[in-house]
C-alpha cells in the first residue's frame, strides 16, 4: 500500500515520510547520524522497537507498519522517551523492502508474529515466500542477520521449507538469552496461556 500523497497530513514526531514513494530513500537525511540499521518489519504498537532503541542507542532503528493508529503510538512513545535513533515509517513491509530501502544498508531486520493466513486458500497471501526473501537479501549487508518469530507451527514450518529451499541465508543457531531481545506484548500474552514462540535466525553470507 502506497499512501495517497494528494492528501497532506502533518508528519509526527519521529515518523519518516518519503518525499518521493517510488524512488530510492536517503536515509541519512531521517537520521540524525550514521549508525547500524536495524528494521522492525510490522512493529505493531511499537513497545519492541522502543526497548531496543532504548538499550541500543549507538544504532538506529526503522519500524514499518501500515496502519495509521499504530504509527501514531509508536511515534509518540518516541517522542515521549526521547529516542532520537526511531523513525516510523507508514508503508506495506513488502513494498518497502523491493523499492525504497538502498541495497545493502540493513544490519538486522526482525519480523515478529506477522499474520501467519492459515487457512490454505490464504497462504499465498503470506509475506514469508520467496520475494520477500529475495527483497531481504537485497537490503542485507553481507553479514546481516534476519530474525522471525511465530506462534503458528504450520507457519514455522512453511517458513523453515522456504527457507532451506532458498540459496541467499544460511540458518544460525539462536540460543536463548544469547543477546537482549524484548518480548512484544502478543510474546507476554501468549507465554502466559503456557504457549510458546518458535524463532528463526539467519545471515547473508560474507562473501
Amino acid at each position: 500500500m502506497v499512501p495517497n500523497t494528494t492528501t497532506v497530513r502533518p508528519a509526527e514526531p519521529h515518523e519518516l515520510v518519503p518525499e518521493d514513494y517510488f524512488g530510492v530513500l536517503d536515509l541519512s537525511r531521517y537520521f540524525p547520524r550514521e549508525a547500524p540499521l536495524e528494521i522492525d518489519l510490522g512493529c505493531g504498537d511499537g513497545k519492541f522497537t522502543l526497548e531496543m532503541a532504548e538499550h541500543y542507542p549507538e544504532r538506529n532503528f526503522l519500524a514499518i507498519e501500515r496502519l495509521l493508529g499504530r504509527v501514531r503510538k509508536v511515534c509518540r512513545g518516541a517522542e515521549k522517551r526521547g529516542l532520537e535513533n526511531v523513525r516510523v515509517l507508514r508503508l506495506e513491509s513488502l513494498y518497502t523492502l523491493e523499492w525504497l530501502l538502498p541495497e545493502s544498508c540493513v544490519d538486522r531486520l526482525h519480523l515478529l508474529c506477522p499474520d501467519p493466513w492459515p487457512k490454505a486458500k490464504h497462504h499465498r497471501r503470506r509475506l514469508f515466500q520467496e520475494p520477500f526473501l529475495k527483497s531481504l537479501v537485497r537490503v542485507l549487508k553481507p553479514g546481516g542477520e534476519f530474525l522471525f518469530k511465530t506462534d503458528h507451527p504450520e507457519y514455522f514450518e512453511w517458513s523453515e521449507e522456504h527457507l532451506e529451499a532458498f540459496d541467499g541465508l544460511e540458518r544460525l543457531e539462536w540460543p536463548e538469552e544469547e543477546f537482549f531481545y524484548p518480548k512484544t506484548d502478543f510474546q507476554l500474552q501468549w507465554e502466559a496461556e503456557g504457549k510458546s514462540l518458535q524463532r528463526l535466525r539467519s545471515r547473508k553470507p560474507v562473501l
